[in-house]
């Protein structure tokens, strides 16, 4: 029962910035949960951690210890990354436009509204007041839209909304601390950054960008500093004075202290020989167009090791300069739509964009123009999930009409089918063969060969049919699909993709189609209140079970004895399909209640709507069922005492409807609630433009649109047949949950011989029986594997063969786990022959109670034995040769 939240599929990237953190961990934002990819294993995991709401900003640490995520609340979480957990919360008063960490890692730089506040960065150490604000400037005129700390970390640049640049000094001067201005763009000043003599690691130059695709580049010149400290005040760009400066210079600073300028003493603290930064000579050295017009800029970063700047526009281009001579290397498009981010690792090899409409997240190398990673998730809802058979793919499909297939281990999608016109509604792996099937509203069922990647059959019917449900028999010889609109079930054969009959008897629409897993039978359920039992290859129907109300997804036990529907008033009935008799009934009514929507107009707790489950699995046993639906929760219930055993939250996200129980009665408006208003004044261009939405439907020409927010909801469960993991098709995303052995401390048969000390004892003396006994009983995973690993070869089988029962299902997982981690590959699987010949009567009678290790043992196997073939197939030639010549 120990399922944890473990990684989020289907949405690499959902808006706002990326970070690369150590030069290859990738962090991005998805809803409000935040997603590392490591860039050289291609593994993607998801940090366990929620906002509050989608998260807008984040920033890691130099040094890869922390992150601050900031969400669309102002609230913000500052993460230990190694461990994974949140240390600090802190919430600030106006939204979050910018924050950067300094380089030394010291402070955090917050761009809050139109102020900058220079925090300090909380440790590791427990405190009550872990952020101190250290600075706060009030100088900009609108909000803060980009950060940039010297590498020094004593100078900040603040580009903002009133198209200006300000150079802040951090320290505290006994002469003027006013910022320095960076004015002549004419829109929203996108970013500012630094640029360093290589030499000498100082400060000579500044690149302002703004969004209306003008670079402007700022040069440092030489201070005239007098024998007593004073300097002039430099001019400000734009300004009459800004041509003569030079002259004006020479000319006045002969005249005395009472000259009609405005002269200070400067504060050197370092050396007396050099001036600060916000009160040097800044000079306009250039301007620059990137010429994208009328696409605006709408991210960029700079590399100052590199001195090169990377751009990304709205209409999908990105562009790659070389600074400060302003040299296009490459100027190439992703797609048509906004690029929302563009950074560079550390080292500035590799470029990562991203673009929230589509859910793209790519990372590409510059300099071989090949891509490191390129990921694109679902942009609209996942409709429908399925596991392989090995449990190492998951196919999913959605209203985008795409179906794609993940590794379930990585969670990285490998391929994309984009054949269906319509939204996808169901998937199914076909048992024992290389194939995925997908049905859809567009009237066809496609077959999608796995090795060649291809659409190798599709099945239609005489008249356009829209089909909600998938399935095939066990040989996989025959596929069933329930259609929407003519209530009907088609039957076609796999070979020769005819269709072999139509089976009719239904009077609403088939939702829910399943075979049994133990013979021909096929189960259906619909909305006319019955679940039907038909025989394929014999009479046609069979049964009929009445329910008192619409029955919405039918499934079967994995061993065929038993069939669980689900009913429209939020019951789960339980059928024996061989006598036809009713087995038992879970009320679920209350257990699913949960969450009100924006537009009820009754409370969560008195409202009907949802209260109902609309998707249904069996665990692997048999022994418990996971049902969810159109609310926030799912269920899991035991089967035999009919009781539930846990509830798991899909989300706390307040940016999706109906999370919260109870609504702020201060949101409520006259025109409706606050946060479905839309604001014209406001100027993100994030999400589906007005075009585009009346194109879809969503909007009538000229009105007002009112894009209101997800609702909450799970539309498909399904758990691997190893019984590890299950997925959940949400709003989010497909949510991953699994159960690890490792991090459970379960001790059975304990006494106080039974020690960590005494295993390692044992293994010291060669007792090697004995250790492996003491940690069995001792349930640690990290003991078990290396008192295997210590076992000869000669030994194992007496081994193998005084390993009690009980231990048996605990030294299978280990083992497992073992193929999939370790290098003694030999070793291992002469383990598991030698298990089987010990055990193989006990495992064959015990096969149900062993079929989650069973099963995780057979994964990793199958996945050992692909791994070495393409290895063999791709050295044929050359393991010929060393055989040829090992005499």
């Amino acid at each position: 029962m120990n399922f944890r939240f473990q990684n989020l599929l289907g949405a690499p990237y959902r808006g706002g910035n990326v970070v690369i953190s150590e030069n290859s961990l990738l962090l991005s934002p998805v809803g409000n949960r935040v997603a590392v990819t490591d860039l050289v294993k291609s593994e993607t995991l998801t940090l366990p951690f929620e906002a509050s709401s989608n998260i807008a900003r984040i920033a890691a640490s130099p040094d890869g210890n922390f992150l601050l995520a900031i969400d669309d609340a102002f609230r913000a979480l500052f993460v230990n990354l190694r461990r994974r957990v949140v240390l600090h919360r802190i919430s600030f008063k106006k939204p979050v436009g910018a924050v950067e960490f300094s380089p030394d890692g010291a402070y955090i730089a917050v761009g809050v509204g139109k102020l900058v506040q220079i925090w300090r960065c909380p440790g590791f150490r427990k405190e009550f007041f872990p952020f101190q604000l250290e600075r706060t400037f009030p100088d900009c005129d609108a909000a803060v839209t980009a950060l940039n700390w010297s590498p020094d970390s004593a100078y900040l640049l603040a580009g903002s909304k009133d198209l200006t640049v300000r150079l802040f000094s951090l320290r505290r001067s006994k002469g003027s601390n006013k910022p320095f201005l960076f004015l002549g763009h004419r829109d929203v000043v996108v970013g500012a950054f630094f640029c360093t003599e290589k030499k000498t690691d100082k400060v000579c130059r500044v690149y302002t960008v703004a969004r209306d695709g003008a670079i402007f580049t700022w040069n440092l010149e030489s201070n005239l500093v007098d024998a007593e400290g004073y300097v002039s005040d430099p001019p400000s760009p734009g300004t009459p004075e800004q041509a003569a400066s030079g002259e004006y210079l020479e000319d006045k600073l002969g005249e005395g202290e009472n000259n009609a300028r405005k002269r200070k003493k400067l504060d050197i603290s370092e050396s007396e020989s050099e001036v600060a930064l916000h009160q040097g000579n800044w000079k306009l050295l250039k301007k620059d167009f990137f010429m994208q017009t009328p696409a605006k800029l709408t991210a960029c970063d700079y590399h100052p090791g590199l001195d090169m700047m990377v751009v990304g526009f709205s209409n999908g281009v990105f562009g790659l300069y070389q600074m400060p001579d302003f040299v296009c290397i490459h100027l190439l498009s992703i797609s048509r739509e906004k690029i929302t981010t563009a950074v560079f690792n550390k080292l500035g090899n590799w470029l990562t964009f991203g673009c929230a409409k589509l859910g793209q997240l790519l990372v590409w190398e510059w300099r071989s123009e090949t891509y490191i990673l390129k990921q694109q998730g679902h942009y609209f809802d996942v409709n429908c999930i399925a596991f392989s058979p090995d449990s190492q793919k998951l196919a999913t499909g959605a209203d985008d009409n795409k179906v794609k297939v993940w590794i379930a281990s990585s969670g990285s999608c490998f391929i994309t089918f984009s054949e269906h016109t319509n939204a996808v509604t169901s998937v199914h792996f076909v048992a024992g063969k290389d194939s995925l099937l997908s049905a859809s509203l567009d009237g066809t069922v496609r077959a999608w060969d796995l090795i060649r990647y291809r659409n190798y059959r599709t099945f239609t019917t005489p008249s356009p049919r829209q089909f909600v449900s998938l399935t095939s028999d066990q040989s996989g010889e025959v596929i069933c699909a329930g259609t929407l609109d003519s209530f009907e079930i088609f039957v076609w054969s796999m070979k020769t993709g005819r269709l072999l009959d139509i089976l009719s008897g239904h009077e609403g629409p088939v939702h829910g189609l399943m075979f049994s897993p133990t013979n021909n039978i096929l189960a259906s359920s619909s909305w006319d209140k019955t679940v039907r039992l038909w025989d394929i290859y014999g009479k046609g129907a069979v049964e009929t079970f009445t329910h008192s109300h619409d029955v919405l997804t039918v499934v079967y036990r994995p061993d065929g004895k038993q069939i669980a529907c689900s009913t429209l008033d939020g019951q789960i009935h339980f059928w024996d399909p061989i006598n036809g008799l009713l087995m038992g009934t879970i009320e679920g009514r209350r257990d699913i209640a949960g969450g009100r929507l924006m537009t009820d107009r009754r409370t969560a707790a008195n409202s009907s709507s949802g209260k109902c489950f609309t998707t249904l699995c069996y665990s692997a046993d048999g022994s418990y069922i996971l049902a969810g639906g159109s609310s926030k929760y799912i269920c899991m219930y035991d089967i035999a005492e009919q009781v539930l055993l846990r509830r798991f939250q899909v989300t706390h996200n307040r940016s999706l409807d109906g999370v919260l129980d109870f609504l702020n009665s201060k949101r409520m408006t006259d025109a409706g609630p606050l946060n479905l208003i839309d604001d014209d004044d406001s100027d993100i261009e994030e999400g589906i433009d007005r075009q585009t939405r009346e194109k879809l439907g969503y909007d009538l020409p000229g009105s007002m649109p009112n894009r209101g927010r997800p609702i909450v909801r799970t539309k498909c469960l399904r758990i691997a047949p190893t019984g590890r993991c299950w997925g959940a098709a949400t709003t989010e995303g497909v949510l991953i949950y699994s159960t690890d052995d490792s991090f459970m401390f379960d001790p059975t048969d304990l006494d106080l011989d039974v020690t960590p000390e005494a295993v390692d004892e044992a293994l010291a003396n060669g007792q090697q029986q004995r250790a492996l006994l003491l940690s069995l009983r001792l349930n640690e995973d990290s003991l078990i594997k290396t008192c295997v690993i210590s076992v000869n070869l000669s030994d194992i089988s007496a081994i193998a063969s005084s390993i009690p029962h009980k231990y048996l299902q605990r030294l299978l997982k280990a083992l497992a786990d073992l193929l999939e981690n370790c290098p003694h590959l030999e070793l291992i699987l002469q383990w598991s022959q030698e298990l089987c010949k010990a055990h193989g009567s006990f495992i064959q009678q015990n096969s149900h109670s062993l079929l989650t290790a069973l099963r995780s043992l057979h994964k990793a196997v199958v996945r050992l034995h692909q791994d070495l073939a393409d290895t063999c197939s791709s050295n044929e030639y050359l393991l010929q040769y060393l055989c040829s010549t090992s005499t």
